[in-house]
């Protein structure tokens, strides 16, 4: 061994703890001691004389509890067992944390299972290097990071996962909004480890949340961000999910060709419009949908309504007059019996446009006493010279 050594440790700073591997000291060994560090030296597992920031010898002078306990003869100059600890006493802002798997939990607002999972990052300062030295460093070559998250993991998951459920369900928020709260949460989650981490000499401060999220693959979350989509895409143009299934029912219903046509309409539209309360407009919409059709084919005077000839309008069964364009309900239009034709020979009652007679085979075309033009049956004026037919 050398007469004289120097002892001094220049590691990453991500290390909180270091031991100089040789135990064997002169007494005129220099300890340098950086501005950020702190060195204690220990005998026998016991802590003894601490030295801070400079260039320290080793000797009985300015080491007077290790000379109790060693006789140096020779004039002070023989070498001694001792162990030199290096601690980092500056302040670690990267100590990140994170969930090791998702947290399953309800979520209030929408009584949905979802999976949880959260990240962040905490710094810590050793703050009483003897304690932290006695209590959680031990017999380890050195102390890192990865070992301050292996000896506090267990109590950080357990804080932080009682700390979102409770927020969950006690302000009965939920899972998609949780992220307005992070700021909150980390502070409450730092005054409840402080004491802890401090009972062991260390200082934790600056506890972030960086993001409490729901992994993109949970069926549950998905399905339930596809209907807020859909819910606000209806708040803004202005009609509920009733309406929505509604004019569904009714798109379906007009593209049906089947021959019941008229009174599946009719039905599907006092259901829609009476069951559902459905609003002003739309009621309109299925009373203008189903005003124009034929009801031949289900509904008659004889169920209790009655349908103008005119225009189409269903009115009740005692009505005398419509209620739309004002028909009268009573008899039949003017046209109605205009257009009945009879053979000029036996009378037989013709179908429109015949020009010979089913029932003797008269002719019915008649020319123009005028000009000759044929005239169509029925015909009481010439198109051609305005001539009158007889």
């Amino acid at each position: 061994m050398a007469i004289i050594e120097v002892v001094k440790y220049d590691g990453p700073p991500g290390v909180f703890a270091w031991k100089y591997p040789n135990q064997e000291l002169g007494t005129w060994t220099q300890l340098i001691v950086n501005e950020s560090q702190e060195a204690i030296l220990f005998k026998g597992g016991q802590a003894l004389d601490s030295f801070t920031a400079g260039r320290h010898t080793l000797s009985t002078a300015n080491i007077p509890v290790l000379s109790n306990l060693v006789n140096l003869p020779f004039g002070g100059k023989s070498p001694f067992t001792a162990e030199v600890w290096f601690i980092n006493k500056m302040n670690a802002m990267n100590v990140k944390w994170g969930t090791s798997s998702p947290l399953q939990l309800q979520d209030p607002k929408y009584k949905i299972i979802t999976s949880v999972r959260s990240f962040g990052q905490f710094g810590v300062k050793i703050e009483d290097p003897r304690k932290f030295l006695l209590k959680l460093v031990g017999t380890l070559p050195q102390f890192d990071q990865d070992t301050l998250l292996t000896y506090f993991r267990g109590l950080l998951m357990a804080n932080i996962n009682e700390l979102i459920s409770s927020y969950l369900v006690h302000k009965k928020i939920s899972i998609l909004e949780i992220n307005a709260y992070v700021a909150e949460m980390s502070k409450h989650i730092q005054d409840r480890l402080a004491p802890t981490f401090m009972d062991s000499g260390i200082e934790l401060n600056n506890f972030f949340i960086d993001s409490i999220n729901i992994p993109d693959n949970d069926p549950a979350t998905v399905r339930l961000k596809e209907a807020l989509a859909k819910k606000a895409e209806m708040d803004i143009i202005g009609y509920t999910y009733q309406q929505e299934r509604s004019f569904n029912s009714m798109e379906e219903a007009a593209g049906n060709p089947g021959s019941n046509i008229g009174g599946g309409m009719m039905n599907a539209g006092m259901g829609l419009g009476m069951g559902m309360g459905f609003a002003g407009p739309a009621a309109e919409m299925i009373n203008q949908m189903t005003r124009g059709i034929g009801f031949d084919a289900g509904v008659h005077s004889g169920n209790g309504t009655k349908s103008c000839s005119k225009c189409g309008n269903v009115n009740t069964a005692g009505s005398l007059f419509c209620s739309s364009c004002g028909q009268n309900l009573s008899t039949p239009p003017a046209d109605a019996t205009s257009s009945k034709l009879g053979c000029r020979k036996c009378g037989h009652e013709l179908s429109p446009g015949s020009k010979f007679c089913p029932q003797c085979g008269e002719s019915q075309i008649i020319n123009c006493s005028g000009c000759g033009h044929e005239l169509k049956p029925g015909q009481k004026f010439c198109a051609e010279c305005g001539t009158k037919a007889g």
